[in-house]
């Protein structure tokens, strides 16, 4: 069993069967095909086609996930994501990410070859965890813990944690415009924080012109495109 494999084995089935709904509205319109960069079983891409009516193709390390997926889906190539892939250069309108980047040893290598991948005018789309989220900073900062679990922002196969200023600044590394990046799944309380807390919170974010804002967002969804060279 590939290492992959390994790492995911512990996994419920439902982990790799994230819908994400919300993402949809992030996938240009002009968009004819889409690659799924760790697609788990096809949900998300078999909305878009339901959606759209594109092609979509999906990317998936896991075997098992992958050939759920390759039902759904136009093409599905098993394997990581990187040069090996072998994927057609300047295919892909949109190349999506969903809760992908942050699994990665590298995330820029997946977006420095992304970029060989996209068509003129492409578009990456991502949705990254923010471990700026209240109930973890609030776990870390008053409580002194930092446990990982098995989904979440502290899920135990993260590799890279990210906070909305080093997400831009790995897109813009890397030479991507950030065309938009938007909060997502706000969370509007604090199990075990008593409502006063919350309150607070609230109160010292507009003292300080929104510069909290960002703790209330579990994930950031992004836009970018490469950045026009000579």
């Amino acid at each position: 069993m590939p290492p992959t494999e390994l790492s995911y084995a512990s996994k419920s089935a439902q982990y790799f069967t994230q819908a994400r709904p919300e993402m949809l509205r992030f996938v240009p319109a002009n968009c004819r095909r889409l690659l799924d960069v760790g697609c788990g079983t096809g949900i998300f891409g078999s909305a878009v086609k339901q959606d759209r009516q594109i092609e979509v193709w999906g990317v998936e390390p896991i075997a098992s996930a992958a050939a759920i997926a390759a039902d759904k889906l136009d093409r599905v190539i098993t394997g990581p994501f990187g040069p090996e892939t072998d994927l057609p250069a300047g295919a892909f309108d949109c190349i999506v990410f969903n809760d992908v980047l942050e699994h990665m040893v590298e995330p820029e290598l997946a977006l420095r070859y992304a970029k060989s991948l996209l068509s003129a005018g492409g578009t990456i789309v991502a949705s990254i965890p923010n471990v700026r989220y209240f109930p973890v900073l609030w776990q870390l900062g008053a409580l002194g813990n930092w446990e990982y679990e098995d989904r979440g922002i502290l899920d135990r196969t993260h590799l890279r944690f990210f906070t909305k200023s080093s997400i831009l600044r790995m897109f813009y590394e890397e030479g991507y415009a950030v065309r938009s990046i938007s909060g997502i799944n706000l969370y509007e309380g604090v199990p075990n924080v008593r409502r006063r807390l919350w309150f607070v919170y609230r109160v010292v974010n507009v003292l300080f012109l929104g510069k909290f804002s960002d703790l209330k967002f579990l994930q950031f969804a992004v836009v970018a495109e490469p950045i026009a060279t000579r």
